[in-house]
This record gives C-alpha cells, structure tokens and sequence, in this order.
C-alpha cells in the first residue's frame, strides 16, 4: 500500500507564510515526479508546481516567484514554500506523485488527501 500524507496547511494572512510537506511511504521502488496542485470549490484542480527526480522545476504563472518546491528523495518528500501569499491563493493543496511501487508494472499516480489553505486577515 501506498500512501502520500500532507501537512503544514493552516490560515495565515496576507503577505505571510506557510510550507507545506507530503512524505510518501509504503512499498515503494521509485519515485519521479511529484506535484502540488489547488483546488477552489467550483474550479478545476491547477497545477501548482512540479518537480522531478532529477530536481527540475515547473511552476504556474500565478505563484511564480512567490512558492519554491523542493524535494528530499531519501525521506520520500515534497515541500511547498509559500510566500507572500494571497487571498486567491486559498485553497485545498493536493500532493501527487508518479511512484512505482513494489510488484507493479509501471510508474502510477498517487494523491494525498489534501490540506487547506486559507490566507485572510
């Protein structure tokens, strides 16, 4: 069984502040990439950041030089560094990761449960 388990959401005003983590455990082999994305009730999931193995980048055009992610492949984790954080930046943040697990056949995507974002004063 494999699971992705977020942390680190909260309220935080304006301007402010959060990182967040998703650590992978299980029966994994590999791991390639891994992502955060948002959701806002009513709206599709977007694509926040993108990282991979190898530690390129991607990030959307509206948190870009605003949230850093970064990973630490030996603990099987993803970070999000938030900062100055909007009111629209309010959301549920999903982990995802493209991991291989033990006895599969190919890489699959997994989703962790999601954490919330609020940023109001």
């Amino acid at each position: 069984q494999v699971q992705l388990v977020e942390s680190g959401g909260g309220l935080v005003q304006p301007g402010g502040s959060l990182r967040l983590s998703c650590t992978a455990s299980g029966s994994i082999l590999s791991i390639n990439y891994m992502n955060w994305y948002r959701q806002v009730p009513g709206k599709e999931r977007e694509l926040v950041a993108a990282i991979a193995s190898g530690g390129s980048t991607n990030y959307a055009d509206s948190v870009k030089g605003r949230f850093t992610i970064s990973r630490d492949n030996a603990k099987k984790t993803v970070y999000l560094q938030m900062n100055s954080l909007k009111p629209e930046d309010t959301a549920v943040y999903h982990c995802n990761a493209d991991i291989w697990r033990v006895g599969g056949a190919r890489y699959s995507a997994y989703w962790g449960q999601g954490t919330q974002v609020t940023v109001s004063s």
